[in-house]
């Protein structure tokens, strides 16, 4: 007759065995008095030496019969042999409560068995830090084997496991101390995950708000605008790391802070710590309107570093004030070798090739809009989406994003109606400015602190005036340099259409490698030309050695169909660019600039005036 033997699983305690069964066991450790047997990671008894049968050593398997259950819970046990094939084994299961990431707090010092996905794995110079997430929220398990050793490698990101261990505190942060773990598979991890999608799904789901003013545009682009952010706010809930991507000026500043400020105070509201060496948020400026591959390569580099080093997810791709053209679709293909995530809040002319690479697209061009409604309004009213609490400390960006971009559409006037009283369309422009200038000296830092104190949300309005007082004074006195400098050069066509053409070369006659640079500089003499001729359509190009920088007004142009035909028609030109449809740039090689703006200054002649 084979003999029964009882091997303890993960979470039973003294109370799950039995005197006269015996159980496999592991040698722990040896005293002068015998050796030290432990069942499983919470239970272990003491084999006096003289119930001490053969030699072992440290970590050896063996089989002991529990000969005594004192009443203070110490266990005497006997070794007993048994020929191997003389006996059969049989899990002992602890009856499992499980309970829930929330009730950590209510249950310090006690023993606890959660079931949560992994969502980071971090090995520190002593425990493995495992962030776990259930249908409740998200916190830390600290399991511990050796120092700087990888607990229970076994485990990978995204894994569900079932965690055995004390609830406790350290660092005034709740934690598990975990003394097992194991990976659930099949149904019984299929149920855990569902159940944890489920109220993730509750959870992400933004407030029912509507948009801050009456806007056709608006309310049509809302249900997309609730899909990014449910988006985002998963991500924030399931401690995904989001890198926003932006364009370097006024108003992709303005929507990227919102969404900034929205995504920080969400982070806080539920318990994580955005400072976290920048693991969860990064907020990055790209020098032109599109995801770049220098963009996207410096992204790939950092956030495979933090995978191998530690242990975090792929994070989601936000881009704003770009992310909607052609030019994006190199690094989107970089991104889908990674299977990143990206998301799209933009309001360049959209092309449809790029859909598929995204989860979420926000552009009004969908919805019967243009660039009017700009990014930066955008981006406000998805940081309500997000986080509504933030909205008396941003209510102001859209006005300055507005004047910034110059835009005429009717919802500008409805956004600087709301903060009427609090500042003026003098004030927005100061701040757009002093951004713009800022901005240019920031090169790709995020400038977080400092754009901050220009926008007027640290929380310090003195410093504010004087600093933006300061940076306006800067600018200016550059661009009416700029200006006084490049006007004596421009030169002037009529073209056939009856618009008036502007040629500001601003390689030979401006200043470089300083403020202004060459798009802001361009823009600023068309501003000029526009108010001289105030009743012609008028069209500036700002020419440099291998580009064009494109203004214009009163003229139906479509840039980026232009753009799109030049190339098709000149193959060994190495055409590039787009924007909106009556503002943007082209990029072309040196070889062929003659060729290239005489091209496309017969492609703009071809435009109808208004």
């Amino acid at each position: 007759m084979t003999e029964k033997v009882y091997r303890l699983g993960p979470g039973c305690t003294v109370d799950d065995v039995a005197e006269g069964n015996i159980y496999l066991g592991k040698v722990q450790g040896f005293a002068t008095f015998g050796m030290f047997v432990q069942l499983n990671d919470k239970t272990k008894g003491l084999l006096h030496k003289s119930n001490i049968r053969t030699e072992r050593k440290e970590h050896d398997d063996i089989l002991v019969l529990i000969n005594q259950i004192r009443p203070n819970g110490n266990l005497d046990l006997r070794e007993i042999n048994l020929p191997e094939g003389g006996y059969t084994t049989e899990l002992v299961a602890k009856r499992l409560v499980i309970s829930r990431l929330s009730d950590l707090p209510e249950k310090l010092g006690r023993n606890i068995t959660v079931e949560a996905e992994v969502v980071q794995i971090k090995q520190t110079s002593g425990p493995t830090i495992f962030t776990v997430c259930d249908d409740s929220g998200t916190e830390g398990a600290a399991a511990f084997t050796e120092a700087g050793v990888r607990s229970y490698p076994e485990v990978n990101l995204g894994d569900i496991v079932r965690i055995y261990g004390e609830s406790n505190k350290r660092n005034n942060q709740i934690q598990i101390e975990v003394s097992g773990m194991t990976v659930l598979k099949g149904a019984e991890a299929d149920a855990v995950r569902a159940k944890i999608n489920a109220a993730l799904d509750a959870r992400s789901e933004p407030p029912e708000i509507e948009p801050l003013i009456d806007s056709g545009i608006l309310r049509a682009l809302w249900p997309e605008m609730r899909k990014l952010a449910k988006i985002v706010r998963r991500a924030v809930l399931t401690q995904q790391p989001i890198i926003l991507r932006h364009h370097a000026d006024a108003d992709g500043i303005c929507a990227a802070v919102s969404v900034e400020t929205a995504v920080l105070q969400f982070i806080r509201e539920t318990g994580g710590d955005p400072d976290m060496d920048n693991f969860l948020f990064r907020r990055s400026p790209s020098k032109a309107p599109f995801y770049e591959i220098e963009d996207v390569t410096r992204d790939l580099d950092m956030l495979l570093k933090d995978n191998a080093r530690f242990g975090q997810k792929f994070p989601l791709i936000l881009l704003m004030d770009n992310g909607s053209t052609e030019e994006d679709m190199p690094s989107y293909k970089m991104t889908e070798v990674y299977g990143l995530n990206v998301v799209v809040a933009d309001h360049h002319h959209p092309d449809e090739t790029i859909d598929k690479y995204l989860l979420a697209h926000v552009n009004p061009y969908h919805v019967g809009g243009d660039f009017g409604v700009t990014a930066g309004m955008l981006g406000t009213e998805i940081a309500r989406l997000i986080f509504p609490e933030v909205e008396d400390k941003i209510l102001h960006f859209p006005a300055v994003a507005g004047v910034a971009d110059r835009s005429e559409a009717p919802e500008l006037q409805d956004y600087l109606a709301l903060i009427e009283g609090k500042y003026t369309i003098d004030d927005c422009r100061d701040m757009a400015l002093a951004l713009d200038y800022e901005q240019y000296w920031l090169r790709f830092m995020d400038g977080r602190e400092i754009v901050k104190d220009i926008l007027n949300i640290s929380g310090n309005p003195g410093r504010h005036e004087r600093l933006v007082t300061l940076l306006v004074s800067e600018a200016n006195a550059a661009l009416e340099d700029q200006i006084t400098t490049m006007m004596p050069h421009v030169k002037e066509q009529q073209l056939f259409s009856g618009a008036k053409l502007f040629l500001a070369d601003v390689e030979m006659f401006a200043h470089r490698f300083t403020f202004p640079p060459p798009g802001k500089s361009s823009g600023e003499v068309h501003d000029l030309l526009c108010k001289k001729y105030a009743d012609d359509p008028i069209v500036t190009l700002g020419l440099g050695p291998d580009f064009a920088v494109i203004r214009s007004r009163g003229v139906q142009m479509n840039i980026p169909q232009m753009v799109r035909s030049m190339r098709d028609e000149m193959p060994g030109a190495g055409i590039s660019g787009g924007g909106h449809l009556v503002v943007g740039s082209i990029k072309f090689v040196e070889g062929m600039r003659s060729e290239v703006i005489s091209r496309m200054i017969e492609k703009i002649s071809e435009f109808s005036v208004q």
